[in-house]
């Protein structure tokens, strides 16, 4: 693959469901969930393997009580009009009810140009059509629209999470109907728990494509990809391919396990794919999965197959660098 980017993996220990983009500014900026899902931290570097010496700033912290005072997780920093906003999830409780725990999606909000400075200011909650466990946020521009994909528990639909998409009114408003674009439906979605989460969206090859994740967050975690025409109505279910298998999940050879939550970006000079998850190094976990700290943020280059759709290959081990 010619002078292809080489990462030391991991590239920053216990930060899970691990975000970056990089900005016009020439900074890749960093957050995601830390062990403790107290608070969000954003960081910035000139590459990639430098996030992990960059010093994070705190730009929130969870209240005491009431909505936002529990399980912050899987922040995403996004550069919208000229103003920053984080996407993240928290709850009232960390108590489960039925195995489901009681998240919901929020916005912040930061008009200076260096979001590790200035003020972040909260502009809600995000309003969908029921009030239900509902994380993982993301947002995208196409065809001068914008547009929010989701994880949402139907209370009509047995299981954690399915994929929702809607057209928005502004960064923290919903506009219009949202639909339904995956379901857990294959055996490979449904260990542990039924989930689709956590995705993520390129634009690429004449398709929007989204990446996501599924089943529970011990070694089963493994990455979806499902797809549409990039000429289609999006808020279609019909306009919407998932493929049967996985895309990314554990490799025993390479000592990777549970890969997943990620997030897109691209090489200093924007000529490669790279593919930011996280993993664990071990495959034996010590009680719930969720509180053990070890997920580690990952990044690897990533090729593209012939029928257009991304190629990520095995999760590389980590340590020293390797060519895939």
């Amino acid at each position: 693959m010619g002078n292809e980017i080489q990462f030391v993996n991991p590239i920053i220990p216990q930060r899970a469901d691990p975000w970056v983009y990089k900005h016009s500014d020439g900074y890749y900026y960093f957050t995601g969930s830390v062990p403790e899902y107290d608070r969000i931290e954003v960081r910035r570097a000139k590459t990639i393997q430098e996030l992990g010496k960059a010093e994070p700033v705190v730009v929130w912290r969870k209240y005491d009580e009431g909505m936002m005072s529990a399980n912050i997780w899987a922040p995403e920093i996004h550069f919208i009009d000229n103003k920053w906003y984080i996407y993240f999830a928290a709850a009232r409780t960390t108590e489960t009810v039925e195995g489901l725990f009681d998240h919901r999606m929020f916005v912040l909000e930061n008009a200076s140009e260096n979001p590790l400075e200035g003020e972040w200011t909260e502009k809600g909650q995000i309003k969908t059509k029921w009030e239900s466990f509902a994380l993982d946020a993301t947002s995208f521009e196409h065809m001068g629209k914008r547009y929010l994909v989701w994880a949402q528990k139907d209370p009509d639909i047995v299981g954690n999470s399915n994929l929702y998409i809607a057209e928005m009114e502004n960064p923290w408003t919903l506009k219009g109907e949202q639909v339904m674009i995956a379901e857990p439906t294959y055996d490979w979605e449904k260990i542990g728990f039924l989930v689709n989460e956590g995705a993520a969206v390129l634009h690429r090859n004449g398709r929007i494509i989204v990446s996501f994740s599924a089943s529970a967050t011990d070694y089963n975690y493994a990455m979806g990809l499902i797809y549409a025409d990039e000429d289609s109505d999006l808020l279609s279910p019909d306009s919407w391919t998932k493929l049967p298998d996985p895309v990314f999940v554990t490799n025993e050879e390479t000592g990777q396990y549970g890969p997943g939550h990620n997030s897109f970006t691209v090489s200093p000079d924007g000529s490669q794919d790279i593919l930011i998850y996280h993993a664990r190094n071990y495959k034996d976990i010590e009680g719930d999965p969720l509180y053990d700290p070890n997920r580690h943020a990952r990044a690897q280059v990533f090729s593209w197959n012939e029928d257009g759709l991304p190629d990520f290959g095995v999760p590389v081990p980590d340590g020293g660098v390797v060519n895939r």
